[in-house]
């Protein structure tokens, strides 16, 4: 996993104070970064368009026209005339060695977006939305320096955001890089080196972007073992009885054991679930809340009252005896509107969906910071994972997974690797890698997925 920080003014501050590097230093491996990057994805005969702010994102992507100049055909169109003192001498010397600069957009293989970067604070001018509207209609593969341009430090688009197929961020990955509203604009991710290896340029965090290498799959390596050394899996069906066998599915798919199903009356599942009017004996953890409908409260009781891991989903987000369970060490996988009534729940804020989805990372560190012994895993595009304030990201979401039974399926994931003997936040972590990256593997059109296909999809991971 790497490190992702709200803002990075402090790191260019700390390379320049502590290690004596310049901001033209910086500035210079900035530009590098880029130039490598198309150096490595395009043949040198391919025509390159830059499009520059007054800034010193305008600053980054006049150093790079310098870099490519004679290698592709570049040129530039200067949103803003040079204001920044590093983007006037770039300007200089750009021109000094006979980069083309041009007025109006024109067709290119390749458009590099340099207008705003992060330091973009204010609403943006009818003469930058004209020119992001048609910046976006080019046909043309498109790279954001730093930041697509139309995305502001908190991660909000002011209006129209540049579309980028590929996001080259400065020394560090930053949050607003990652909130769900930006997803379909920054493109893939990669960090440019700014001359300094990032354990001396980062400092502390406490959100992390997590990549494939952290799922930590099950362990069945010992031979002297029986069912019951991999976990026995309780699963309290509610009304809506599809839900829980699909979690039960899921479970029983990624390692564990053994898998009861708790139900009043009989229904009908695979052959391989077992079926129970209570508890069992040798349980090793509980999931409820998938289709759970009405619940009584003398079950409620008894599953507080249970020493065991628990996970819950869905509907248990709107009862309010959900608040019995968070001082216990569980793992709660709510989506945003589940979320909201949460947070309304423990008056810790009464916000609306939209509100949320624009600041996620905030009001999850601020759940996480009254209730540090519960992970909280809030469902998007982007996958937020949180305990004791510490935040991981998953990335790695899709649309397919916008079906029915989707997080019925990721509950049984963490609930089989709870039963286990995982931590929490090891479930939660590797539940929901394993959910996404199943996904991602899928072949077949992407609105064909079912459930079905997620579970077959971590038998092979």
């Amino acid at each position: 996993m790497k490190k992702i920080f709200d803002e990075v003014q402090s790191l260019d501050k700390r390379a320049v104070e502590k290690y004596f590097l310049s901001e033209d230093i910086l500035m210079e491996n900035a530009a590098l970064s880029i130039f490598n990057f198309i150096k490595k994805n395009f043949k040198k005969d391919k025509s390159v368009l830059i499009v520059c702010g007054g800034g010193n994102n305008g600053a980054d992507g006049l150093a790079l026209a310098r870099l490519l100049q004679n290698s592709y055909k570049v040129k530039v169109l200067q949103h803003i005339k040079a204001k920044s003192p590093m983007a006037i001498i770039q300007e200089k010397r750009a021109k000094a060695i006979g980069v083309e600069f041009v007025t109006k957009l024109e067709k290119c293989d390749i458009l590099v977006d340099a207008i705003f970067g992060t330091g973009l604070n204010k609403d943006i001018s009818f003469e930058a939305k004209t020119l992001l509207k048609e910046m976006n209609k080019l046909d043309a593969y498109k790279i954001a320096c730093d930041i697509p341009s139309g995305i502001n430090k908190d991660g909000l688009i002011k209006e129209i955001c540049f579309k980028a197929n590929v996001t080259i961020t400065m020394g560090a990955y930053k949050t607003s890089l990652f909130g769900d509203l930006v997803k379909d604009f920054v493109g893939k991710i990669k960090v440019a080196n700014l001359g300094i290896h990032s354990d001396f340029f980062q400092t502390s965090s406490n959100k992390y972007l997590l990549s494939k290498s952290d799922l930590k799959l099950p362990n069945r390596e010992s031979k002297n073992s029986n069912k019951g050394s991999f976990g026995h899996l309780n699963i309290i069906c509610g009304e809506k009885e599809g839900a829980s066998i699909i979690s039960s599915e899921a479970a029983f798919a990624f390692g564990v054991g053994l898998v009861t199903v708790i139900r009043k009356n009989k229904i009908l599942t695979p052959s391989f679930l077992m079926q129970s009017k209570d508890f069992s004996k040798n349980c090793t953890a509980v999931a409820f809340g998938m289709g759970l409908g009405f619940i009584e409260d003398s079950l409620l009781d008894k599953i507080v009252a249970l020493k065991l891991p628990k996970l819950l989903d869905a509907d248990i987000f709107y009862n309010k005896k959900v608040l019995q369970f968070l001082d216990q060490d569980c793992v709660l996988t709510p989506h945003p509107k589940e979320f909201i009534s949460l947070l309304k729940l423990t008056n810790l804020a009464d916000i609306s969906v939209e509100e949320l989805q624009k600041r996620r990372f905030f009001y999850v560190e601020k759940f996480t910071q009254k209730y540090p012994k519960v992970t909280i895993l809030l469902k998007g595009a982007n996958v937020i994972v949180a305990k004791n304030n510490n935040i991981f990201v998953n990335i790695f979401g899709s649309s397919k997974l916008s079906k029915g039974g989707s997080g019925d399926v990721l509950s049984g994931l963490i609930a089989s690797l709870l039963a286990q003997g995982y931590s929490s936040l090891d479930a939660t972590i590797s539940g929901s890698l394993a959910h996404t990256l199943s996904a991602k593997r899928y072949k077949k059109r992407s609105y064909s997925m079912t459930p079905r296909d997620i579970i077959e999809g971590v038998k092979i991971l």
